[in-house]
């Protein structure tokens, strides 16, 4: 008798990665269904989705009815909610939210499984990863191809290609102005252990990949450590990702003889990442019990500030942080930047006081909604501060009337705005 299962699969978002996942495991896959898509807008308002039946209001009903859960709303506060209610129902979570990985991640990996997805670029540079490792391949440079770059878009250029390409304008401006490459970037360098070489990365135009990959690797080298960065290339495809390596000398003939040059250092490319369309090989492997492809770790070294775009007051409200007008993200070390306000937390927040273009906000210098992506956020650097900085108190020690706690319940000073 045939062992064979079909396993349900949950999905959080009705986005383009939620409609392109869910056609293509519908009408390509016989080892997975679509069992219930939880989405927060009025049903009977979506008129595109694929598989209309499927979609519910109740998060209940979407645990109760899968194997594994699929978050790819793109949220960080709806998504970290998601994903604790989902570890309690001792399901297993894939994400395709590098957004959510880099703000609250490591904590969630603490309490379940969490990975995130192949077809990111992030994903897709930890299958690389993989097969590199597998063939003996020593990792240096972990690097993301950029097509194009504008660090202050304007408002009517985004909505223009937001509708042109059929994705959200928070979408679109968190591509355009760098931040989402930066998101990815750290996540990756988390996740493997790498650093970076400056604030923001290097960010090199490169006409040659082959030669802006060997500066990298130098620069990783002179380091001592893997890197993480990326190009904006000129003359040949972005899209893609790649990993620099170094191998046995010895393995050195055979290796040009492949046609990877005479080294020491060699690229490893993959032109493309599909998105969506690789989602279901990362289903499929922690459904058969493979391990975690990629997450933020749970001990991370690397975050995203949040970067002034042009000068505002205090009073001002910063709408949101990444995919907004007002800040972009930059990679930066947590241990030269403790007190820096990772940029997924930014959402109806005030400023206490005036910023300046190109300023990093920290945390004094804003007030945050209450959240449990807060609590979280704050929880996690304090583990991260007691572990690589001993000798530093953690924000809520250093800053606690920010952070007033009532009988283990944290109230927020600000209450003019909604919680999200």
């Amino acid at each position: 008798m045939s062992n064979f299962q079909v396993k349900r699969v949950g999905v959080v978002g009705t986005g383009m990665i939620s409609r392109c996942l869910v056609r293509l495991i519908s009408k390509h896959y016989n080892d997975l269904v679509i069992s219930k898509v939880f989405t927060r807008r009025s049903i009977n308002t979506i008129s595109d989705f694929p598989l209309p039946e499927c979609l519910t209001n109740s998060l209940d009903e979407v645990l109760d009815n899968s194997d594994l859960i699929v978050e790819c709303s793109g949220d960080v506060y709806h998504g970290t909610d998601v994903i604790e209610r989902a570890f309690q129902a001792g399901l297993q979570v894939v994400t395709i939210n590098a957004e959510l990985q880099v703000t609250t991640g490591s904590y969630l990996a603490g309490k379940g499984f969490l990975t995130e997805a192949e077809g990111d670029q992030p994903g897709s540079l930890a299958a690389l990863h993989e097969d590199a490792v597998q063939m003996g391949f020593k990792p240096l440079v972990y690097g993301n191809m950029k097509g194009y770059l504008n660090l202050d878009p304007k408002p009517e250029d985004m909505a223009y290609w937001a509708k042109r390409q059929g994705i959200s304008v928070d979408q679109t401006t968190s591509f355009t102005d760098g931040t989402k490459v930066q998101i990815e970037q750290v996540v990756v360098g988390n996740g493997f252990g790498a650093t970076i070489t400056r604030q923001g990365l290097e960010g090199l135009k490169s006409t040659n990949l082959n030669e802006t990959a060997n500066i990298l690797a130098q620069m990783a080298e002179q380091i001592g450590q893997p890197i993480v960065d990326y190009v904006v290339p000129s003359g040949y495809p972005a899209g893609g990702v790649f990993v620099v390596c170094r191998h046995d000398e010895e393995q050195a003939p055979a290796i040009e003889y492949f046609k990877l040059g005479p080294g020491p250092y060699y690229v490893l490319v993959r032109p493309y990442h599909l998105c969506s369309l690789e989602v279901g090989k990362t289903i499929r492997r922690v459904l058969s019990g493979g391990g975690v492809l990629l997450n933020n770790s749970t001990m991370p070294s690397l975050s995203v500030a949040a970067v002034v775009k042009n000068s505002m007051k205090a009073g001002d409200i910063i709408e949101r942080g990444i995919g907004g007008f007002q800040v972009r993200g930059e990679a930066v070390k947590i241990a030269d930047n403790p007190d820096h306000l990772p940029i997924g937390l930014l959402k109806h927040s005030v400023l206490k006081r005036a910023v300046a273009p190109g300023q990093v906000i920290t945390f004094d210098d804003i007030e945050l909604v209450p959240s449990r992506a807060l609590d979280i956020v704050i929880e996690q650097h304090r583990a991260v501060i007691q572990a690589q900085m001993p000798n530093l108190l953690p924000l809520d020690e250093r800053m606690p009337q920010h952070f007033p706690m009532i009988e283990g319940e944290r109230v927020g000073k600000f209450s003019g705005i909604p919680a999200a």
